[in-house]
């Protein structure tokens, strides 16, 4: 007998302006939303909490400084007031939450994915492995250790963060881990309509590809709030369009109408028996592999700035650091 899993992507738009806990309350009242509409997995857009640096698209980096100094006082520490916010609406709706947060650790911020289980546990926190263009100016480097699926209430899930789509080694890295459902995270409001346009084709792909259900939420700003970011009539033009909340099948079919514009979710059963329709034809990772022609190094190992031997032997010894 096949699972079916209800799963909604939220298209939002962040609270701008507050202490940062504002946006984290929205993202709760949106998950006992979704479980009043039977939703047992909620994805949210990229680093939605506090709210996407939009100002480093629109600004020169000199000019930017003190918008970067306030995204610092809102950042999410993991663990912390908001993560425990979280998982008290996902453990009381019995939820899969996938969000998305500027994680401040110490002196460097992070673009971060948090996957919390039904009961409220963190599965899994993961740093973008390379921030796109002008996102370098704001955040730092991920590594290999996030690249992981992890098993869930709602199944075997993964996740990627905006342009990490764009890296193939990166998606290939949790199609060889099986995943059966892709959470993707883009910003929303963002370069205009090519923005929907290349991510509709990114995401339906790798549906495609992995055979896998993709999840992709976007975020979004009222005309209230592009006006605030951008300052100036002339930048306010990059911030609209480029919104595509959607949920594509194992086929690469869009499960129900893509949200573009506007805050609603997009909610879809996901049939589990649909990933063995199209792993039968096409198994990326099986039977449609070649590993004696092509194959993926994968560093598991977690970048640290010192190594301690003595300390924690482990780093030099496990067998599942490195996955060849």
């Amino acid at each position: 007998m096949s699972r079916i899993i209800r799963a909604a992507a939220i298209q939002i738009s962040p609270v701008l302006g507050d202490d940062g806990l504002g946006t984290a309350r929205k993202v709760c009242q949106a998950i006992r939303d979704a479980a009043g509409k039977g939703v047992k997995l909620a994805v949210f857009p990229e680093t939605f909490v506090p709210y996407y640096p939009y100002f480093s698209f629109i600004q020169p980096a000199f000019r930017f400084g003190g918008e970067h100094l306030e995204l610092y006082e809102r950042a999410v520490v993991i663990p912390g007031p908001v993560t425990d916010m979280v998982a008290e609406a996902a453990r009381d709706t019995g939820m899969v939450v996938v969000l998305g947060v500027n994680e401040r650790d110490f002196g460097t911020l992070y673009n971060t994915q948090i996957i919390f289980d039904a009961t409220g546990d963190i599965l899994l926190k993961r740093r973008k492995i390379t921030p796109t263009y002008h996102e370098r100016m704001v955040w730092g480097q991920g590594d290999g250790a996030g690249l992981k699926v992890v098993e869930s209430a709602a199944g075997r899930i993964g996740a990627l963060a905006c342009w990490e789509h764009y890296n193939p080694l990166a998606r290939y890295a949790l199609m060889t881990q099986h995943e059966e459902i892709h959470c993707a995270q883009f910003p929303g409001s963002l370069v205009g309509q090519i923005f929907a346009d290349q991510m509709e084709v990114t995401i339906r792909h790798h549906a495609l590809e992995s055979g896998c259900f993709v999840v992709n939420a976007t975020g979004w700003l009222t005309e209230e709030q592009i006006r605030e970011v951008a300052r100036d009539p002339a930048l306010e033009g990059p911030l609209r369009g480029g919104c595509f909340t959607a949920i594509v099948s194992p086929e690469g079919k869009l499960l129900g109408a893509p949200l573009t514009e506007g805050e609603g979710m997009v909610i879809a059963d996901l049939d589990f028996a649909l990933i063995t329709k199209r792993k039968r034809m096409m198994d990326s990772v099986g039977h449609y592999a070649r590993p004696e022609l092509l194959s993926l190094l994968h560093d598991r190992r977690p970048a640290r700035t010192v190594r301690y031997p003595d300390a924690d032997a482990r780093l030099f010894s496990s067998d599942d650091e490195v996955t060849q």
